[in-house]
């Protein structure tokens, strides 16, 4: 599962606002192949921020799967997860993909794998990828020692785990809901 080790996306949710963040390199083995790949986006009409690490190809396929399923399940987001992850752990074609899924709305954070596992993080952030132990120590630290709002704490926590996580570069890419 080579394709993993090659990104840091983290979600944070505080106040009113929910903000996925991600780094943009792209990596096969020890070669960076891109260095501004865009790996998070807005599902469900602009209600659901979402994430991947893995591989590219894999996670198009997964966001548009999760897609259809939140639009079938009534814009649920746990239930479209839950869905999802049952589909991607039997489907004969879909348990080989190889790849996390971070989603996120308003009021929840789930992660998604292939494992048929969907997890709803104890706290207000959650992080995948090669750099998310650094990106979530980071984000972990901001949320209970400071205030700043979601969006800076995940430019920060981001920054944080490139310094440290040679799969995680500067090129960062976000996408928020803010509820009004």
């Amino acid at each position: 599962m080579e394709a993993l080790i090659g990104t840091t996306v983290l979600v944070v949710h505080r106040g009113k606002q929910t903000v996925v963040g991600s780094d943009g390199q792209v990596t096969l083995g020890q070669s960076i192949m891109k260095a501004k790949a865009r790996k998070v986006r807005k599902l469900g009409d602009g209600r659901v921020i979402a994430g991947f690490a893995g591989s590219v190809a894999d996670s198009i396929t997964l966001f548009e799967k999760f897609e259809e399923k939140y639009k079938k399940h009534s814009q649920q987001l746990q239930r479209a997860a839950v869905e999802l992850a049952k589909e991607w752990r039997t489907d004969r074609i879909l348990r080989h993909l190889e790849a996390f899924l971070i989603v996120a709305d308003a009021e929840s954070i789930l992660v998604i794998s292939g494992n048929g596992e969907v997890i709803q993080p104890d706290e207000e952030f959650v992080a995948i990828g090669s750099g998310s132990g650094y990106a979530l120590a980071s984000a972990k630290a901001l949320y209970r020692n400071t205030d700043l709002d979601a969006k800076e704490i995940v430019i920060q926590s981001l920054q944080i785990a490139s310094e440290i996580c040679i799969y995680t570069n500067q090129n960062f890419s976000f996408e928020e809901i803010v509820v009004p």
